[in-house]
């Protein structure tokens, strides 16, 4: 239908290789609505009869209900929909449809409105997530485990500590979308092909139809950028790296040598051939799909990077990228919210390895220092004290006073400020202690779930005025078609 310029159709061979017509199915809704959008403004500003708007736009709600065929010769969405439109309407009103602008401005609006409601999808399903983590670590303020470094137990801390620490995390990644959001929200309809057009349109008309907070002003930059699906899925690999980590720790700490935490039995998979295997197949897929959003998004990134200004071809390449980030990231989210609220805690398994591992040796370095003493030297004293547990295969508790004398040596410290620092201090006394702001401590467990509760609730509520700001244009639309075709 667009090849007028040349003197003949695409064979099957090249079609297949130019069409786009199968990932288009993302699309399909949001192309026609945005016809709508248009169609209802070329009305308006007289550029077309009501008899046309109204042929125009009852073709349009009828393909609403109707399964594309992919085999139809079309190259892409816009082009089977509009031969659909003239198919109903007629050319002579339905052929009016695409007046004033572009494949290049329509399908950009199409992107945009696909990502936008995926951003709300997927920030919906971050604050399920967080919620979650926030419940779980609600019912494990008291569940004492190792904490790490380079993968060594460092410090005592509390499960909920770490939950928590995701928590924040994942809200992170909840701004940064939200942010995002911003940027996509803005309509490039009636850009034209890139110039604009001489046709008397009204820009912010559809842009206001379709829920949009403002325009891409620039026709050149509202049809050729690609910088805002960039960010979008620069901003969802951050969050899969984050859920990568998660699934990380999971799988460790699901391990028999670990035995942190079991899997519920729905989130793993059996061996094929031994039976005693309980695999986190769940977790490892978290992981290498987080590979795949990142290649998706090298891929955007290695496409619009050498592209001249104006639209390219190239550009449509881009899409399925989109789509598969999007799909992954919200499984991924709807996963990990069900996995942690059916998650099983080994609590005696987590205190028995941190009282097992002299993770009080920093507290008591504290303590002394505390006591006037340099830090410096007291963090020598904990050192000696941790290697002459070790060297006797006990813990720091069970130190003689002799070992003890052994640990002050040349520091002019009392052997017996060091014997009643350590009769004193225990895993739980460790946290009880810790006081600092944001810390493993008891008491800031209470304070940061309570605080976290407060941001998820107002979150949600921007979020749900954004949603129904787009819904109630959406359905002004709607209604307005309506009017017409009755």
């Amino acid at each position: 239908m667009y090849r007028s310029r040349l003197g003949n159709d695409l064979n099957d061979i090249t079609l297949d290789y130019v069409s786009s017509i199968d990932d288009d199915s993302e699309i399909v809704l949001y192309d026609i609505i945005g016809s709508q959008a248009h169609t209802l403004m070329l009305f308006q500003k007289n550029i077309i009869t009501k008899n046309d708007a109204k042929k125009i736009l009852s073709a349009l709600k009828h393909l609403k209900n109707q399964k594309f065929d992919s085999s139809s010769g079309a190259e892409d969405i816009h082009e089977l929909i509009e031969s659909l439109v003239i198919k109903k309407a007629g050319m002579a009103s339905g052929g009016k449809m695409h007046t004033a602008r572009s494949r290049n401005d329509q399908v950009v609006l199409d992107i945009r409105m696909k990502i936008r409601d995926d951003i709300n999808i997927i920030c919906n399903c971050l604050l399920d997530t967080i919620e979650a983590l926030v419940s779980v670590a609600k019912n494990h303020q008291k569940t004492i485990m190792p904490l790490y470094t380079h993968l060594q137990q460092a410090q005592v801390g509390l499960f909920s500590h770490y939950l928590l620490a995701y928590a924040d995390v994942l809200s992170r990644d909840f701004q940064r979308l939200y942010g995002t959001f911003e940027r996509v929200n803005q309509s490039p309809l009636g850009a034209g092909p890139i110039g604009g057009t001489s046709i008397s349109i009204d820009r912010h008309s559809t842009a206001k139809m379709l829920g949009f907070d403002d325009l891409v002003e620039n026709s050149i930059d509202a049809t050729s950028t690609r910088d805002f699906v960039a960010e979008y899925v620069a901003m969802i690999s951050i969050l899969m790296t984050n859920l990568s980590r998660i699934s990380e720790d999971f799988v460790l700490w699901s391990t028999s040598e670990f035995s942190f935490i079991e899997l519920s039995d729905e989130f793993t998979s059996p061996s094929s051939v031994m039976p005693q295997k309980k695999n986190p197949d769940i977790l490892e897929l978290t992981r290498g799909k987080t590979a795949e959003v990142i290649g998706n998004l090298t891929a955007i990134l290695t496409t619009i990077k050498g592209l001249p200004t104006g639209y390219g071809r190239d550009l449509q390449q881009i899409k399925p990228s989109i789509w598969s980030t999007s799909r992954i990231s919200i499984s991924a989210l709807l996963i990990l919210k069900s996995m942690l609220l059916t998650l099983k805690v080994n609590e005696r398994q987590m205190k028995k390895v941190a009282e097992s591992s002299n993770l009080i040796a920093l507290d008591i370095s504290e303590k002394l220092v505390k006591e006037g003493i340099p830090f410096r030297v007291t963090h020598k004293i904990a050192g000696v004290l941790v290697q002459l547990a070790h060297q006797s295969k006990k813990p720091i508790s069970k130190l003689t006073s002799t070992e003890i004398k052994k640990s002050v040596v040349d520091t002019k410290v009392n052997p017996k400020i060091v014997s009643k620092i350590i009769s004193s201090t225990t895993i739980v006394s460790s946290l009880k202690d810790r006081k600092s702001y944001g810390s493993s401590g008891y008491d800031e467990q209470k304070r940061m779930i309570f605080d976290r509760i407060q941001k998820i609730n107002n979150y949600r509520t921007d979020v749900t005025k954004r949603e129904n700001k787009i819904n109630s244009s959406i359905e002004d639309l709607e209604k307005q078609v309506n009017e017409i075709i009755q």
